[in-house]
């Protein structure tokens, strides 16, 4: 739609609707049916999985216009949302997040947090390359799949 900002290497899937004012940065990968409403920005490398959800307006009414109470939702640099997930409005998903499938965020997510669950829940951390840190006796996280820790 008009006055919607999509960067370069974008992947956009079936039945995407990328309404206006919205921000998409490099390389952000948009799985079928997702809308993106006026309020949203995601940064560098992003995942959208099929289906997830972005809402706009925290009470929404038929009857009621609150077109002047859009909430910004923030979706920084590699967070990766799983299918059928709910971002309600108003909420920062931190760098490198994960957001399990099905998942309802109400409330900010720590960068490199794993949360799932209805509603959302931290349940660990994972690593830039998506997989879930293993910590030492000494609280150093590494990631199984990468060759450095974090």
């Amino acid at each position: 739609m008009p006055g919607c900002v999509i960067g370069n290497n974008c992947n956009i899937g079936q039945n995407v609707v990328v309404s206006p004012k919205v921000t998409l940065g490099n390389n952000v990968r948009v799985q079928n049916n997702v809308s993106i409403y006026e309020g949203v920005i995601c940064e560098d490398d992003v995942f959208l999985g099929p289906s997830m959800v972005f809402t706009n307006v925290i009470n929404p009414r038929s009857a009621v216009s609150r077109k002047h109470e859009y909430l910004q939702t923030l979706v920084r640099k590699g967070a990766s949302i799983g299918a059928n997930a709910t971002i309600v409005c108003g909420n920062e998903i931190g760098e490198y997040a994960f957001i399990g499938a099905g998942a309802v965020v109400t409330k900010p997510v720590p960068a490199y947090a794993l949360v799932i669950g209805n509603p959302a829940r931290q349940t660990g951390w994972v690593s830039e390359y998506g997989h879930a840190l293993q910590f030492d006796a000494e609280g150093n996280a590494t990631c199984p799949k990468a060759e450095r820790n974090m």
